[in-house]
């Protein structure tokens, strides 16, 4: 082959899951016999061999077994499904998590890993703060995989964006929104970037006009402080940075006697389970979070025991989940937020973007 076959060769020429070739050397009884049969073969005619676990010295404890997983916020419902795959994954392989989350801080988030460096096997990373040259120390020291970022360095897993506002916008021209205003992210976010350069290449495409206002905190109450703004723009469209932001703009519009969507229509984007529960509920960007972290857990110990990151990233598919809180531009509307019965301003939409 030209080079040591790894744990991902062993897979393909299996057929099966590169977490199901880890368990299957690491801990043989947690996978069925045939199935196992068939892995030993398949790295019997590649030529791999697992790397020989170091026995522990006398009075040592066993190496740990574990991952690490990095979110920048655990309150943040976005995480939720994330690190339930995360876990999953894990509990499937034999491995413990161990979750920590840094407050939206690059320098916590970086005090954290280097103090977990040697506690785990592995690391796995959602929506990071730090930079790039911070993230490619740590993947020179660990298996490091990235989640909503890319770096060249690392294995990273994140979702289509570019498609996912592109749904979103058409889906606001459709019913006759002309003018998108983003109300952004985080500035360390590397996600609200990706965002907002598609959000301005779908403008273009479609003939509309896109203008962004920002840095915001990504929580609900960053977006009821946007709401003022957001009301008072001469915007068809306003796409925020993730659900909590939008839902927030919805709750802070209707202190204004701003109606949704009569007057403003609302997208969102992540489908966290409080798009359901808002009233009216929030049309949004669905991202296979689940899977994110499911996936993001068995490459890092994948890379752990000896894959090489292909270089290139895997790109998750997203969906446009239609609900109640778009509906046709209305061009005369009546607010009492700005007055009697005349004609207004073009209604604003706000469309909600991921992490």
């Amino acid at each position: 082959m030209g080079r040591r076959p790894t744990i991902y060769d062993v897979a393909r020429e299996a057929g099966v899951a590169a977490s199901t070739v880890s368990r299957a050397f690491s801990k043989p009884g947690r996978v069925h016999a045939e199935t196992a049969q068939q892995i030993f073969a398949a790295a019997e005619r590649l030529g791999y061999r697992a790397a020989p676990a170091q026995a522990p010295q006398p009075g040592e404890r066993p190496p740990l077994r574990a991952i690490g997983l990095v979110v920048a916020d655990v309150t943040n419902p976005f995480y939720g499904d994330i690190i339930r795959g995360a876990y999953e994954a894990a509990r499937e392989a034999g491995y413990q998590l161990i979750l920590t989350h840094t407050n939206e801080s690059p320098e916590v988030e970086r005090e954290t890993i280097e103090h977990e460096l040697a506690q785990v096997d592995g690391i796995v990373i959602a929506s990071s703060r730090m930079s790039d040259a911070a993230l490619r120390m740590v993947a020179k020291q660990k298996a490091v995989v990235l989640l909503n970022r890319i770096i060249p360095e690392a294995n990273c897993v994140t979702n289509d964006s570019e498609r996912g506002i592109r749904l979103a916008a058409e889906h606001l021209a459709g019913l006759g929104h002309d003018r998108i205003l983003y109300v952004a992210g985080p500035e360390a976010s590397w996600s609200d970037g990706v965002r907002w350069r598609a959000l301005r290449d779908a403008a273009a495409a479609l003939g509309l006009e896109a203008r962004r206002i920002g840095p915001n905190e990504p929580n609900v109450l960053a977006g009821l402080n946007a709401a003022r703004k957001v009301a008072h723009l001469e915007a068809t469209a306003v796409m925020a940075y993730n659900d909590q932001v939008a839902i927030g703009v919805v709750k802070g519009l209707r202190k204004l006697d701003v109606r949704v969507p009569d007057e403003v229509s609302v997208v969102g984007f992540d489908n966290i389970t409080f798009a359901e529960l808002v009233e009216p509920q929030l049309t949004t960007v669905a991202s296979p979070l689940y899977r994110m972290g499911f996936t993001g857990v068995q490459n890092c110990i994948a890379v752990s025991l000896g894959a090489r990151p292909s270089g290139h990233p895997l790109v998750l598919p997203t969906r446009l989940v239609v609900r109640q809180s778009t509906g046709q531009r209305n061009r005369y509307s009546t607010s009492p937020a700005r007055g009697t019965t005349k004609p207004s301003k073009p209604a604003t939409s706000i469309v909600a973007g991921s992490r």
